[in-house]
């Protein structure tokens, strides 16, 4: 997975459905899902992660039944097919598992509401306290994720309630042929349930890929070789945007090196379905460029929330329907027949292939901002055009920087010279007129090799 692009994709929101779960019948939405498979697989992403999936009651968190698809989605058999597509066009599947908390229809829940003390469930949730009521109006009190009461907090200490969570994957591991999971609330979960998480999914699936959702703390207590593979790498999100919204590029820096021993193995991304989106946070939209580059080629395995790719706009509202702006219903042949310009940039997400990381055809920078806007962009754009070689120099990967430097202006900037996101190093250096001609021909080779970069003949930096 550390090769992977993923695509992030919200299914509530993208396919239209219903904020709150009345239907009696399934709505098929996901076989409109199906349709962006070629899309995905054009932008070069080898890997969707998408939920929440599962029978919920409004927003998809407050999980009704783990082992049924959300009937405003569609069927269980809806889903198959969509995981059977999306294998055989080379592109992996991630699902949430949200296992920290239900929803209060969940059937346990349910059954302590009824029964009380004589529940045999009375023991698979937090705090449960028959001596008061919960704000809810439930006959008893229990713990809840961040005091929000419908979100009753599981016991993941009891034995029977993991083995339930544990009997779920497989249940999607055998009905769907899923390929990962990404844990909500990851940092909240015990560190001796991920160890057993982990050693239970690698027995159903040796190639089962485990990622959390962590925002805070240092990252490489979640990932390592007993717990899970990945985390969310929020450090870098934050970096990305006000690095360039302040013109800092050295907060970007101290986060890669701070992060330097698990960057590879973090999940990158520039806004999910949480976030404001990243046309939104930035200040200067012709940064989307650079924002982008830098998150396909600095360590890591780089994320595209939907809708992302056209630059589209959300920033979080107030209240209960706070996260809907983030969220939007969006129609793929609406969306692909926009203008290409700068806020409606196509990126090609597939660094490590022989293609450009943005598909900048038919767009004149010459609309956009003032001269020194207009020079930041197009310094990103042709640094996109460096391209990786399919070719070995002691077995190690080589740059083919075509003409892109030498059709770049003659001006005193700092130019990128590696953009290649396999190779996982980030190479700068002063770019004088004099200095670009005497040392970087058009067609130079250069081998990488231990983080720095080589020219094939001379051996100079």
């Amino acid at each position: 997975y550390e090769q992977a692009v993923f695509y992030h994709i919200y299914p509530l929101g993208l396919l239209g459905a219903e904020k709150t779960n009345t239907l009696t019948e399934t709505a098929h939405r996901l076989t409109e899902l199906e349709s962006w498979i070629p899309h995905i697989s054009d932008l070069n992403g080898s890997a969707i992660y998408i939920g929440p999936l599962f029978e919920s009651c409004t927003h998809g968190y407050d999980t009704k039944d783990f082992r049924l698809v959300d009937r405003r989605l569609g069927s269980n058999e809806d889903f198959a097919r969509f995981v059977r597509l999306c294998h055989e066009n080379g592109i992996r599947v991630v699902v949430d598992g949200v296992f920290n908390h239900t929803g209060r229809e969940f059937f346990a829940f349910q059954d302590i509401r009824e029964k009380r003390e004589a529940s045999p469930y009375k023991d698979w949730y937090r705090g449960v306290n028959f001596g008061w009521g919960s704000p809810l109006g439930d006959p008893f009190g229990y713990e809840a994720w961040q005091g929000h009461f419908e979100l009753p907090c599981l016991n993941l200490w009891n034995p029977e309630v993991r083995q339930y969570l544990f009997d779920s994957i497989q249940f999607w591991v055998d009905n769907f042929n899923i390929d990962g999971i990404r844990l909500g609330c990851a940092n909240v979960l015990d560190f001796g349930i991920m160890k057993e998480l982990r050693e239970k999914t690698s027995a159903m699936k040796p190639d089962f890929w485990l990622m959390g959702e962590v925002i805070h703390g240092e990252y490489n207590r979640w990932v390592n070789p007993e717990m899970l593979h990945s985390v969310t790498n929020y450090e870098l999100h934050k970096a990305l945007y006000s690095g360039h919204n302040d013109h800092n590029y050295f907060e970007i820096a101290h986060n890669v090196r701070r992060l330097e021993a698990v960057g590879r193995s973090l999940y990158t991304f520039v806004d999910n379905h949480d976030e404001d989106r990243i046309a939104s946070k930035l200040n200067n939209l012709a940064n989307l460029f650079p924002v982008y580059q830098l998150l396909f080629t600095l360590p890591g395995i780089p994320s595209v929330y939907y809708g992302s790719e056209w630059g589209i706009e959300g920033v979080k509202g107030q209240g209960m329907d706070a996260d809907l702006p983030l969220r939007p219903k969006l129609n793929l042949k609406e969306m692909c027949a926009k203008e290409k310009d700068l806020r409606y940039c196509q990126t090609s997400v597939g660094p490590h292939r022989d293609d450009m990381l943005f598909d900048v055809s038919g767009i004149d920078i010459r609309k956009y901002g003032s001269q020194g806007q207009q020079r930041t962009a197009a310094l990103s754009l042709k640094l996109a055009e460096i391209r990786l070689v399919e070719e070995e120099i002691h077995d190690t990967p080589v740059l083919l920087l075509d003409d892109v430097l030498s059709e770049l202006d003659g001006s005193r900037q700092n130019y990128l010279l590696q953009s290649i996101h396999s190779i996982q190093t980030l190479i700068t250096c002063t770019g004088l007129d004099e200095f670009v001609e005497n040392h970087f021909e058009a067609n130079s080779v250069f081998q990488v090799v231990e983080g720095s970069v080589f020219h094939k003949e001379t051996g100079g930096i």
